[in-house]
C-alpha cells in the first residue's frame, strides 16, 4: 500500500513558502516538480560521469553512454515497447509531432490523402499538420466534440474514410481532462489502414500505458511532466516506420558514411538523434521512470481519480461556478478548468498565488478548444501523486474567498 501523504517529503520544492504560505502546487499539467532521487541523478552525472557518448573509448564516456543507454531500457518497459530500437529521444512532445509531420507525413501524404485530428488538440497536434497540408496539398479533418467535452463520434465513418491517411489525436485534454478512447479509435484507424499517432504528453505521467496492447504507430510525451528534467521527451514508433522514414535533422550521430560528395544515415534509433543530446536530461528521465515505477502507475491512476472526484465535488459547491469538460470523473484525468463569474482567470490566479496556490490560468495551448466551449480564457488545476485532499479544501476555501474579495472591490 503507497502512503501517498508521505510522498511530498521526496520534493524539496514542496518544503517552499510563498508569499509566506506554504506552497500547493495544482499546475502539474504545464510542467511536474522534481523528486530528490531525479535531482541527484542530474548532479551525478554532472560530478562523476559527464562526457559525450557513443564512440568515446575512454572511461567517462563508456559511463555516460551505459547511463544513456540504460535510460532507454528504461523507457521500452515503462511503456511496454517491444524493443529499445523504438525509442527516440527528443525535446519532447511537441518536437516528436513535428518530427513525424516532417518525416513522415511528407514522405506519405499526397493531395487526395487526408490527416484526422480531434476538437481537444493541444497547439503542438494542431499546427504541424496545418502546416503539412500545406506542403502536401492533403486535407485536414476535425472529430468533434460534445457540449461535454467527450468526443463526438456519430459520423466517425464519413470523417474516418479510406482516404485518411494518418490520424493524429491526444489521449487525454491538457485544456478540459477529457480522456479519450483511444483504443477505439486506433481500431477503426487500422480498418482503413491509417497510420495512428497518440500524444500522451498528459496520460503516461498519470496512468499505465502499453504500446503494444494500443498498437498504435507512433506515441510522444514529455519529460518534465512525468518528473524529469525538462527538454527532454520521446517518440515510440514501430520499429518499421522508423526505419523507412527519413531524417529529421542531419550530421552527428545520426551519420554512418560522409564523403565530400554525399552521406549515408546510421541505423535507428541514431538516424533520429542527430548531434549531441541531452544526454543529462535523459539520465534524469530514467531517474525519473524508475520512480514511478516503484509506486506503480496504477496506484498513481487511483490516486488522481479519488483527489480529482473529491476536488470536483468541492468546486460545484463554489457559487456560479462553470467547470469545462466531462461531468464523469471516470472519463477525466486529474485536472479541473473552470470559470468563476466576473472574476477573470488572470486575477484569480494572481489572487490565489497571494495563498501560496499555484494554477495555471489563460487558453492552456488549446485555444480553439477553449473558444468553442464558449471562453477566452479559464483557470486550471491539475494534480499529481504529491497532492492531497487537504489542499483541495484549502484551494476550494480560498476561491471562495476571492470570490468576497473581487465583490468588494
Amino acid at each position: 500500500m503507497v502512503d501517498f501523504k508521505t510522498i511530498i517529503k521526496d520534493f524539496p520544492i514542496l518544503k517552499r513558502r510563498i508569499n509566506e504560505n506554504k506552497l500547493i502546487y495544482f499546475d502539474n499539467a504545464a510542467t511536474s516538480q522534481k523528486p530528490k532521487v531525479v535531482i541527484d541523478a542530474l548532479s551525478n552525472f554532472y560530478s562523476n560521469n559527464n562526457a559525450n557518448i557513443h564512440r568515446g573509448v575512454h572511461t567517462l564516456s563508456m559511463e555516460a553512454t551505459y547511463l544513456y543507454d540504460e535510460a532507454k531500457e528504461k523507457i521500452a518497459e515503462f511503456i511496454n515497447a517491444p524493443n529499445n530500437n523504438s525509442i527516440i529521444f527528443t525535446r519532447g512532445t511537441t518536437e516528436s509531432l513535428n518530427l513525424i509531420a516532417d518525416s513522415w507525413g511528407q514522405s506519405n501524404l499526397k493531395e487526395s490523402d487526408s490527416i484526422v485530428i480531434t476538437e481537444l488538440e493541444h497547439h503542438s497536434n494542431i499546427v504541424p499538420w496545418q502546416e503539412l497540408i500545406k506542403k502536401t496539398k492533403s486535407k485536414l479533418r476535425y472529430i468533434p466534440i460534445n457540449t461535454d467535452g467527450t468526443l463526438n463520434l456519430a459520423n466517425i465513418n464519413n470523417i474516418i474514410t479510406k482516404n485518411t491517411k494518418l490520424i493524429s489525436m491526444t489521449h487525454v485534454s491538457n485544456g478540459i481532462g477529457t480522456i479519450n478512447n483511444i483504443k477505439k479509435i486506433i481500431k477503426i484507424a487500422k480498418s482503413v489502414g491509417a497510420t495512428t499517432v497518440i500524444d500522451a504528453a498528459q496520460s503516461v505521467p498519470h496512468m499505465p500505458i502499453d504500446v503494444s496492447d494500443l498498437d498504435c504507430d507512433f506515441l510522444t510525451f514529455s519529460g518534465h511532466k512525468m518528473l524529469a528534467p525538462t527538454g527532454i521527451g520521446v517518440l515510440y514508433g514501430k520499429k518499421e516506420l522508423l526505419e523507412s522514414m527519413p531524417p529529421y535533422q542531419k550530421g552527428g550521430d545520426m551519420i554512418l558514411e560522409v564523403t565530400y560528395d554525399k552521406a549515408t544515415w546510421n541505423e535507428i534509433p541514431f538516424k533520429f538523434e542527430a548531434g549531441t543530446p541531452n544526454i543529462a536530461g535523459a539520465i534524469g528521465l530514467g531517474a525519473a521512470t524508475n520512480y514511478l515505477m516503484k509506486i506503480g502507475m496504477q496506484n498513481i491512476r487511483d490516486h488522481e481519480i479519488e483527489i480529482t472526484k473529491y476536488a470536483y465535488n468541492n468546486l460545484m459547491n463554489v457559487d456560479g461556478i462553470e467547470i469545462l469538460g466531462p461531468e464523469n470523473t471516470d472519463i477525466r484525468a486529474g485536472l479541473i478548468s473552470f470559470n468563476i463569474p466576473n472574476i477573470h482567470p488572470h486575477d484569480l490566479g494572481t489572487f490565489l498565488d497571494s495563498k501560496g496556490i499555484a494554477i495555471r490560468t489563460g487558453h492552456h495551448c488549446a485555444m480553439p478548444l477553449i473558444k468553442k466551449l464558449g471562453h477566452h480564457s479559464s483557470a486550471r488545476a491539475s494534480f499529481y501523486l504529491y497532492n492531497t485532499n487537504h489542499e483541495v479544501d484549502k484551494f476550494t476555501a480560498e476561491i471562495n474567498n476571492s470570490i468576497k474579495y473581487f465583490n468588494n472591490v
